[in-house]
C-alpha cells in the first residue's frame, strides 16, 4: 500500500498594466515543517493577472508532481492561491467561460488525479513567497534574463509552520459539494509592483527603456515538400498545408491559446503560412496581418528539388552559394545577402510599430534563421547551422536600447 505524501504549493501570478509584462512564481511546502521543497518562476511575455494566476497554479502542480513522480494517487496537494477566481473555478463552484482560461484550467486539471488535489483561497499577506517569486520573474524578464532560483531564496517568506491546525492532515479534506456560480468575476488580485531597489542589470534593464518588443517567431506546418526536405521558396509553386500540417497548426494556436501573450499576428503571404497563421488566429481571436518581407527565398531554378538533385545539376552554383550569402541560387533566385536586407527592414519595422507587445510572425526557415542571425550578431554563415523543424516556435525580444536577446530557438514541445 502506498504511503500518503502531502505536500502544500502556494501560487501567484501578476502582470504590470494587465495585460502587461506578466510573469509567476510558486513553490512547493512541506506542510508539517514549513519548509520549501521546490520553487517555480517564469517571465511570460505580455499577459493579463489571470493568465499569469493559472500559469503559477500549473508551475506548482507540475513541480510537486517532479518531486514523487511515484507517488500517483497517494500524492495529496493542497493549493493555496490569492486568486479567488482561480480558486473557485479549479474546485468547480465557478464556471469558466473566458476562451483563454479555459485550456488552462484544463492544463492544470490533467496533472494530478482531481481527487488528489484541493484549493484554499488566502489573502495576498499570506501568500508572499510565491508573490516574491513572481515579482523575480517580472524583473528578470524586464532586464532581459531568465529568473534563476538562488540558493539563499529557499528559506526567505518560508513560515514557521503553515498549519495552524493540531494536525497537517486537516488541510487535504475534500471540499463541501457547492452549487455552481453562473458568474466569472474577474481577479480582484492587483499587479505586484517592481520591487524596490532591484538590481538595474541586463539588457533593457533602465526604467525609461519600457518593456521589449517580443517577436515570437513560427514556422509554418509541414507541407507536402516537407518531409523530402526540397527546396520550398517564393519562386516556386505555393503548397497549401499537409494533413499533418494541418494538425501542427490547431497544436500550436492551442499552444498560444493557453499561453495568453500573444496580441497580434503578422504572417508572411505564401498560403502555408496564411493557413497556418489562420489556425491561431482562429483561437485567439486576432486578424492577421500580411507582410510581404515575410516570404522564403526565391531558389529560382531549384524549387522542388532535393539538396542531392540540386548538387547532381547545379554542382558549382550550389558550392558558390554555400560559401557566399551574395551568391543566388541558379536561375535568378534570391541571395541571401537580399533575403537579409529585406528581413532587417521588416525586423525594424516590426520592433517600431510593436514596442512593448508581443507578435507572432508566421513565417519560413530563412527568414526565422535571419531575425535569430542578426539577434546574435553571428555570421552569414550561422544560417547553416541551426535546425527548425515545422512549426516550431522561435523567440526574439528587442529592447528600446538597440539590443536584442534570443529566447527560444527551434521549440518543438507544444507538437508532442
Amino acid at each position: 500500500m502506498s504511503v500518503a505524501r502531502q505536500v502544500v504549493v502556494e501560487a501567484d501570478g501578476g502582470s504590470r498594466g494587465n495585460p502587461g509584462p506578466a510573469g509567476y512564481g510558486a513553490v512547493v511546502i512541506d506542510p508539517a515543517t514549513g519548509e520549501p521543497l521546490a520553487e517555480a518562476a517564469e517571465y511570460i511575455g505580455v499577459a493579463t493577472n489571470n493568465v499569469a494566476e493559472y500559469r503559477g497554479l500549473i508551475a506548482g502542480l507540475e513541480a510537486a508532481k517532479a518531486l514523487f513522480p511515484d507517488a500517483g494517487e497517494a500524492l495529496r496537494v493542497h493549493v493555496r492561491m490569492d486568486s479567488k477566481l482561480v480558486v473557485e473555478q479549479m474546485s468547480g463552484r465557478w464556471k469558466i467561460k473566458h476562451p483563454d482560461m479555459k485550456p488552462l484550467a484544463a492544463r492544470a486539471a490533467a496533472i494530478l488525479p482531481p481527487s488528489s488535489v484541493t484549493y484554499e483561497w488566502i489573502p495576498r499577506a499570506q501568500n508572499k513567497h510565491a508573490d516574491r517569486l513572481a515579482n523575480e520573474a517580472m524583473d528578470a524578464g524586464r532586464d532581459g534574463r531568465q529568473w534563476e532560483a538562488s540558493a539563499s531564496t529557499a528559506a526567505l517568506d518560508a513560515p514557521a509552520a503553515v498549519v495552524d491546525t493540531p494536525a497537517a492532515d486537516a488541510l487535504f479534506s475534500l471540499p463541501e459539494e457547492t452549487a455552481e456560480s453562473g458568474g466569472e468575476p474577474t481577479d480582484a488580485h492587483p499587479a505586484p509592483q517592481q520591487a524596490a531597489g532591484a538590481p538595474q542589470t541586463g539588457w533593457g534593464a533602465a526604467p525609461d527603456l519600457g518593456a521589449p518588443a517580443t517577436l515570437v517567431l513560427l514556422r509554418h506546418g509541414e507541407t507536402a515538400l516537407t518531409p523530402e526536405k526540397r527546396f520550398s521558396g517564393s519562386g516556386g509553386t505555393d503548397p497549401e498545408l499537409s494533413a499533418v500540417g494541418r494538425g501542427q497548426a490547431e497544436r500550436a494556436a492551442g499552444y498560444f491559446a493557453a499561453l495568453g501573450t500573444v496580441q497580434e499576428i503578422v504572417s508572411s503571404p505564401l498560403r502555408r503560412c496564411r493557413e497556418t497563421a489562420a489556425a491561431v488566429a482562429a483561437r485567439l481571436g486576432l486578424d492577421v496581418r500580411i507582410d510581404e518581407s515575410l516570404r522564403e527565398t526565391d531558389f529560382g531554378a531549384w524549387e522542388g528539388l532535393t539538396f542531392g538533385e540540386v548538387r547532381e545539376r547545379y554542382g558549382d552554383d550550389l558550392t558558390a552559394w554555400l560559401a557566399s550569402p551574395d551568391t543566388a541560387p541558379t536561375g535568378g533566385g534570391e541571395s541571401f545577402a537580399q533575403v537579409t536586407e529585406r528581413v532587417a527592414a521588416a525586423r525594424d519595422r516590426l520592433v517600431a510599430r510593436y514596442a512593448g507587445r508581443t507578435v507572432l510572425l508566421v513565417t519560413h526557415v530563412t527568414p526565422i534563421k535571419t531575425f535569430v542571425r542578426l539577434a546574435l550578431g553571428a555570421p552569414p554563415e550561422a544560417l547553416f547551422r541551426m535546425e527548425l523543424s515545422a512549426a516550431s516556435i522561435s523567440t526574439v525580444a528587442y529592447y528600446g536600447d538597440g539590443n536584442a536577446s534570443v529566447r527560444l530557438l527551434n521549440d518543438t514541445s507544444h507538437l508532442r
